[in-house]
Formats: C-alpha cells, sequence, structure tokens
C-alpha cells in the first residue's frame, strides 16, 4: 500500500491507498517539532483503528511546505517501514512544465493539486485550495502550470483580527446567515466569510479571463466544504485532490525509475 503524505502548515494529511483507491484517510494537527518516534506512534495508533499495520506500507509520497517536518518524516520511513519515501521537490517527475519565473520555489502541494486536478478534470482548469493560505492555481489547456495567486486563509484572518486589536476577541469559523451582524462576534464572522466569498470569486473571475475559455474551477482543503457552497464559480469540491495528486506523481516517478 501507499502511504500519502500532505504536510501543511495547520494538518497533516494522511491518505493510505490501495492501488489507486483511497482506503482510508486521517487529518492531524501539525507539529513541527514532532520526531519520527512520535510521528510512528500516531501513525500507528490510527491505522488499528482500521485493523491495518505500520508493515503493510509498501511505499510513501510526501509533499511538505513545513521544512523541519521532512527529516523525521524520512527517518519515520526509514527507522519503521525500512524504505526510502518519495519527497516531492525539485527533479520530481511530475509530468507538468511549470511556467513561473523559479520553478524552484513552487509549493510541492500546488503542483501535486495541479497534476490531479488535470488529470480528474480536463485542462485548462483551476484549483483552489482553502488551508491555512488561499492558494489559486492556474493550469493552461496545454496542461502547462502557469502560476496562481495566493491570500491569507479563513483562519488566519480571523486569527489576526484577534491578535492585532485590543477589543476585538478571539472567535470560530461559522457559515454566517446574514452580512450585519449584530455584535460583535457576529460581525467578525459575517466580515470574514463573506469577505472570502467575494476575494474567490473576483481572483477565479480574472484567472479565467488570463485564461481564456470556461475552466472548471476545482476546491480542495480542510475549510473547501464550508464555503465553496456559496461560490458560485467552483464546479466541484474534492477533499483529496492532493493526495490523489501525490499518487498520481508516486506512479510517475516509479515509472521514470
Amino acid at each position: 500500500m501507499l502511504l500519502a503524505v500532505d504536510v501543511g502548515n495547520s494538518n497533516i494529511v494522511l491518505g493510505l491507498y490501495q492501488g489507486r483507491e483511497l482506503f482510508s484517510s486521517w487529518r492531524l494537527h501539525t507539529n513541527a517539532e514532532a520526531t519520527a518516534d512520535e510521528l510512528a506512534m500516531q501513525i500507528r495508533s490510527l491505522m488499528a483503528i482500521h485493523g491495518q499495520e505500520l508493515g503493510c506500507i509498501k511505499e510513501v509520497a510526501i509533499a511538505s511546505v513545513v521544512p523541519p517536518l521532512i527529516y523525521p518524516f524520512t527517518r519515520f520511513c526509514e527507522r519503521y517501514l525500512n524504505l526510502d519515501p518519495l519527497v516531492v521537490g525539485p527533479g520530481s517527475r511530475t509530468g507538468m512544465p511549470i511556467l513561473i519565473d523559479n520553478p524552484k520555489e513552487l509549493g510541492a502541494d500546488l503542483i501535486v493539486n495541479a497534476v490531479a486536478a488535470q488529470e480528474k478534470y480536463g485542462t485548462p482548469v483551476l484549483v483552489v485550495d482553502f488551508g491555512t493560505a488561499t492558494t489559486f492555481s492556474a493550469v493552461s489547456k496545454k496542461g502547462e502550470y502557469l502560476g496562481g495567486a495566493i491570500a491569507s486563509g479563513i483562519k488566519m484572518s480571523l486569527q489576526g483580527l484577534f491578535l492585532q486589536t485590543a477589543k476585538l476577541p478571539r472567535v470560530e469559523i461559522v457559515e454566517a446567515a446574514r452580512v450585519i451582524g449584530k455584535n460583535t462576534v457576529q460581525s467578525m464572522q459575517a466580515g470574514v466569510f463573506f469577505g472570502f466569498i467575494g476575494l474567490t470569486n473576483e481572483i477565479i473571475s480574472r484567472m479565467k479571463e488570463e485564461v481564456g475559455g470556461t475552466p472548471p474551477v476545482i476546491a480542495t482543503g480542510g475549510l473547501s466544504v464550508l464555503i465553496s457552497r456559496h461560490i458560485h464559480q467552483i464546479d466541484q469540491v474534492d477533499p483529496q485532490l492532493t493526495l490523489d495528486g501525490l499518487r498520481i506523481v508516486f506512479e510517475r516517478n516509479l515509472k521514470k525509475n
């Protein structure tokens, strides 16, 4: 089985694949100081819930935007699985030309998202990832990664209001019922929620103009389900897009080797 590992700033998402089928998936809080032993303990416990053991993992593919966690995950693979993982980065075979100024600076999560969107939905295609940051990626009709846009995430915006003001409280993310709040908490929630709907729609509209045509828009990420239903330009919510992209990139590198 293949273990796909998406290491994000807020969460680590793990997916266990049997062939091309996602057998199980889990979400962990990201701890940038986690050790290989701690990762092994968490992953073993999660797998045990589904009657699986670490020994069933024969391959591992990792995409990480948290550099300090690359070594612990690599060490976990070496010590507990007796294998070398594929860490997606410069030199990995993705099958997608990257047309940005410096391809080496492109986040591994963005490229695997784009690869998965291309294979699953065709091209051209746009991807919106609602994570710690909200990222937008554009793939051309020829299957080229054109670039994208990066905005703060919903949680980050609420956290910023709390940390950078004297009187605004920490509030939870909710699906706001109305834009005119009747108290401070409602006003903050409405401002961020509806603000992100407007931000997302505007960036998608401008991307479509630059890409040309009417590319489908695919949403993914931890908060995609909450907000996407209110964004008329999103065509599909695909929570496992990043994991699928890791599986696809792994398969392409396996063929290469």
